[in-house]
């Protein structure tokens, strides 16, 4: 079976803009989706799991670690049969809504994760991290193949950037909520903004941290609403229905005809590399600055408004840049603010910035990001910040360009088995690592391997032009 190019079949038949509500209703997914990796991956849990849920940080990094690479496996082998299965049967939405319940029982049993916690709950833990992890990603298999149908392709860099921005916002008001409202300094018992706790938690028992995956699981539930409102979905295939074993049957096809569609092969590998740092940054940046500065929950949640902040812009401006000038300049510019962000992140130590220069250690009780450290490892961390919706949008959009419509649910499903395919690498490599040299900083420098090896792939994709 041949598979048409997506040269001339891409934009075969014009895509008519979608309502408005339905437009709004597929952002709200990713504001929806947003809070797990905000709240959970990178600024609240994962540093309070490693730090407070283990008894030792170097081992709880590790853990972590071990956890998010047995996810990127499981989600790199069950992301392109899904697509296929998906393609073959037409709607996408009950797929989603599966999903959705999944990601709420993972994130709701995140409850559970107690200070010193004993060995089977601390892998009942992560296990539940390991169910949400990859109910998310396989929910945005299906919400992203559903993206091309609701504008033309001349508008998708503005539609993506605009997800991925909305997300972001949505992930600031929940940080703020969480940070603001429910999360209490152990030592004073306020919030982040000085208040008494919404809730009545037990500060002992970190109850304001633990509340993060209940929390994030009742925002997805709620916000995915529109969603299956008002989002257009294909209707079933008309006659005989598909079975699996002819969807399996297109996606080997699909495989195997790859090698001949150089551009699109060259981009899934090149992602998988980049997106693999790129993961690996977001799910360690917070572990890293926690074990640095000693950072409490406060602390992380400051650091986690500032950068969504930056995010929200970089994301926006990166959709006007993708429509303007094409989805693969934008993803090569924000891999190259990656890097140098990532390289300035780790040249921060209590004791030194830039690797060499000294600076005075974070004085014990000082005000949050009061030191020189934290200052220039926040400049840092914007970069990455600024450079991480564009890549990620970008991305999106340029496989939507590059996929024939017919095939695009098992495109982003190879488009998530390319960004979990070595999901296990940077996580295992930054784990090992840091098991090996008993350094995290050694161990998180392992990222920006991935991240020059898939800039050095993306360089000869062609990228077709937009209508």
């Amino acid at each position: 079976m041949q598979i048409s190019s997506p040269a001339t079949d891409a934009h075969a038949v014009p895509v008519a803009k979608a309502p408005l509500r339905a437009l709004a209703g597929w952002v709200l997914v990713d504001w929806a989706l947003q809070p797990y990796y905000t709240l959970v991956l990178t600024f609240l849990f994962a540093p309070y799991f490693t730090s407070a849920v283990v008894d030792d940080p170097v081992r709880g990094q590790a853990l972590w670690g071990y956890a998010a690479a047995t996810a990127g496996v499981l989600i790199a082998i069950g992301s392109p049969l899904l697509g296929a299965v998906a393609d073959s049967g037409g709607r996408r939405k009950p797929w989603v809504g599966l999903f959705a319940l999944m990601l709420a029982f993972g994130l709701a049993a995140l409850w559970w994760a107690t200070p010193g916690a004993s060995l089977p709950t601390i892998i009942a833990v992560l296990t539940a991290f390991v169910i949400a992890t990859i109910a998310a990603e396989f929910a945005t298999v299906f919400t992203n193949a559903i993206m091309p149908t609701l504008v033309p392709s001349g508008q998708l860099g503005r539609l993506s950037g605009v997800g991925w921005a909305t997300g972001y916002v949505g992930g600031l008001v929940s940080l703020c909520v969480v940070a603001g409202f429910l999360v209490t300094n152990p030592a004073t018992g306020k919030t982040l903004l000085g208040f008494e706790p919404w809730l009545a938690l037990d500060v002992t028992q970190r109850e304001g941290d633990r509340l993060v995956g209940p929390f994030s699981a009742m925002w997805a539930l709620v916000f995915l609403i529109p969603f299956f409102l008002f989002v257009p979905d294909r209707r079933p295939l008309s006659g005989m229905p598909r079975t699996n074993g002819s969807a399996l049957r297109d996606l080997w096809n699909t495989v195997r005809l790859l090698p001949r569609q150089r551009d699109m092969l060259y981009f899934l590998i090149a992602r998988a590399l980049y997106s693999d740092g790129l993961s690996a940054i977001f799910v360690f940046g917070g572990i890293y600055g926690t074990a640095v500065f000693g950072w409490e929950a406060i602390e992380r949640g400051i650091f986690g408004i500032i950068l969504i902040t930056v995010g929200v812009i970089g994301a926006l401006v990166g959709g006007t840049f993708d429509d303007r000038f094409g989805a693969k300049r934008v993803v090569i510019g924000a891999l190259v603010l990656l890097m140098i962000g990532c390289v300035g992140i780790l040249s921060v130590s209590p004791q030194y910035v830039l690797f060499v220069v000294p600076i005075e250690p974070k004085a014990s009780g000082s005000a949050p990001f009061s030191s020189t450290g934290e200052i220039v490892f926040l400049g840092f961390a914007c970069f990455v910040a600024l450079a991480a919706a564009p890549n990620q949008a970008a991305s999106r959009t340029l496989l939507a360009r590059l996929a024939p419509p017919e095939r695009m649910t098992q495109y982003f499903g190879l488009f998530a088995f390319s960004g979990k395919v070595t999901a296990f690498l940077a996580p295992l490599s930054v784990a090992a690592l840091t098991t090996v040299t008993g350094s995290q900083r050694a161990g998180i420098g392992a990222i920006l391997i991935f991240l020059l090896a898939g800039l050095v792939l993306l360089l000869p994709v062609r990228e077709k032009q937009s209508d």
